[in-house]
């Protein structure tokens, strides 16, 4: 390699500097966040004192219980210890029951990640297998049939998918898989399999639906790609030139979308836990709203827009690394 071309190699590819400028605009877009979260909050309808002491409870007892949980004081005093508390783990406690929010949220957080792992580990392979088995079957019946359900089903909304998967699989129909994922509080998410798989299978299959056309589309262009015929033209076999040249490339240009796809996946999950009364953040991101639990609510819809973010930053980064190879 000439010196003109490495040195249009190493500018080509992203150094530290690029990811810490990544990493900085990504603290100041959760920073924003952070305080659109609080404001959003705080201004949502209702007195959280009034809600927890119930309407018999006096003007005095109001106006007290509003001293101690620090509703009193000015928002942006309560923004600022709010803010202190989440950079030191200390998310505060329940209004609900009092408890802290780390010790509601914690089992919840752990069975939304055990859905979104299972989910992920499905979608990437399964995604894969058949935009490599539709590409190479070009507009043969199965590419056909995959192409135009996944136009559908990508048009539809997650939560529609859901109460389709329930119609069919968990009523009259044929009624083999529980509808409703009742997990007991204490238990893992994989001692109940049955009740993962409906929620797993709308994740999966929305997931698939989506990244294997991706692939699918990544292949195509890779088997027309000149490296490719020039390996054919010397004679290589079909299954070494697949393996070896096409699949790599297919795959790495894919890589961005499945970050992506990964994202969406976490906060899809809000949505399916809904739909099938899954005990993860999103029922609990419900059951705060409608409790008027702040600071649950809070730490919820932080977690899951740190998720999304970090998601979105790996999808970043396999985009740069692509785009450089």
């Amino acid at each position: 390699m000439s010196r003109f071309a490495t040195s249009v190699s190493r500018r080509a590819t992203p150094g530290i500097p690029w990811l810490v400028r990544r990493i900085l605009a990504g603290v100041l877009v959760l920073f924003l966040v952070s305080v659109l979260l609080f404001l959003v909050t705080q201004a949502l309808p209702g007195d959280v004192a009034r809600i927890i002491l119930g309407k018999d409870a006096t003007a005095e007892q109001v106006a007290g219980l509003r001293q101690r949980l620090g509703l009193d004081r000015p928002v942006v005093v309560q923004y600022w210890h709010w803010l202190s508390g989440v950079c030191t783990g200390e998310l505060g406690n329940s209004l609900q029951n009092g408890e802290p929010v780390a010790g509601v949220i914690g089992p919840r957080m752990l069975n939304s990640f055990a859905l979104g792992l299972i989910s992920m580990v499905l979608i990437l392979p399964l995604s894969v297998l058949i935009g490599v088995f539709t590409a190479c079957h070009r507009d043969s019946v199965p590419d056909r049939v995959f192409v135009a359900v996944s136009s559908l089903f990508t048009a539809l909304p997650t939560f529609v998918v859901g109460m389709l998967l329930i119609a069919f699989f968990a009523t009259s129909a044929l009624g083999v898989l529980p509808g409703v994922s009742n997990i007991p509080p204490g238990d893992l998410p994989w001692w109940h399999p049955a009740e993962l798989v409906l929620p797993v299978t709308t994740l999966t299959l929305m997931g698939v639906l989506y990244l294997g056309r991706l692939v699918r589309a990544s292949f195509i262009d890779a088997m027309n790609s000149e490296y490719v015929e020039m390996a054919l033209l010397k004679g290589l076999g079909d299954r070494r030139v697949l393996f070896r040249h096409a699949l790599p490339n297919a795959v790495a240009a894919s890589l961005p979308a499945a970050g992506l796809v990964a994202a969406v996946t976490i906060t899809g999950v809000v949505v399916v836990e809904y739909v099938y009364s899954y005990p993860g953040l999103g029922t609990g991101l419900v059951g705060a709203v409608n409790a008027h639990d702040l600071p649950v609510m809070q730490a919820c819809v932080l977690i899951l827009a740190t998720a999304y973010y970090l998601f979105n930053v790996l999808a970043d980064i396999f985009a740069v690394m692509g785009g450089s190879r």
